[in-house]
This record gives C-alpha cells, sequence and structure tokens, in this order.
C-alpha cells in the first residue's frame, strides 16, 4: 500500500496558511485517509467518500459540509525525492476556491 503513515504538509491559501496532517492507514486491505488541520477546529471532518489506487497516487473524493456536502476530487503522489527521502504531494479541489495544493509533504510517523 502507498504512502502509509502520518504526511506532514504546509498549506498556503487565502483561507489558512499552516501546517496540515495526512494519515495514512490500512484498514483490512483497504485505504484509510484522515486530514487533520491543527488550530482549525471550527472546520467540520473532511470525509473521504471515495479512495483508489493507480501507481504512485492515492485519488477520490471527499465531503465536507462547509462545502455544501458535495464530493471534491483530491489526489495525493508519492515518491522519493534525491536523497532518498519519502515526499508526498497533492490537492483538493474546492468550489469557488480552486485547487488547495499540499506541497512537500514530509513523512513524520
Amino acid at each position: 500500500m502507498l504512502g502509509l503513515g502520518t504526511w506532514e504538509f504546509f498549506v498556503d491559501t487565502m483561507f489558512y496558511r499552516g501546517r496540515a496532517l495526512l494519515a495514512v492507514a490500512d484498514k483490512d486491505g483497504a485505504y484509510d485517509v484522515k486530514l487533520d488541520v491543527p488550530g482549525m477546529d471550527a472546520i467540520p471532518p473532511i470525509v473521504i467518500t471515495s479512495i483508489e489506487a493507480e501507481d504512485n497516487d492515492i485519488f477520490g473524493t471527499a465531503r465536507n459540509s462547509l462545502l455544501g456536502d458535495k464530493d471534491v476530487p483530491f489526489r495525493i503522489s508519492f515518491g522519493v525525492d534525491e536523497d532518498g527521502a519519502e515526499t508526498a504531494n497533492g490537492y483538493l479541489k474546492v468550489p469557488f476556491i480552486g485547487k488547495i495544493t499540499f506541497k512537500n509533504g514530509k513523512k513524520i510517523g
């Protein structure tokens, strides 16, 4: 399975600038993905509604009540940098806001 562990990203949008944590786990042979934005307790949970894997990517749809309970696409690409460290990059495509990118993810757990 791709990207198992906890990943830390820096997010820079007009609404939020700071850390985002992504936990990728194996749940009985299926992916279990959770996104946490520390310090943003007012945001309702983001629920993954579908998830697939292909090559080095995990992708699917997520839902959040702030987004009108509509499915929004996401994609996370995993790889290895020139120093051999695991990396991750991705996005969440939010209506009326656009693509929120997660760059230079570092595995922290």
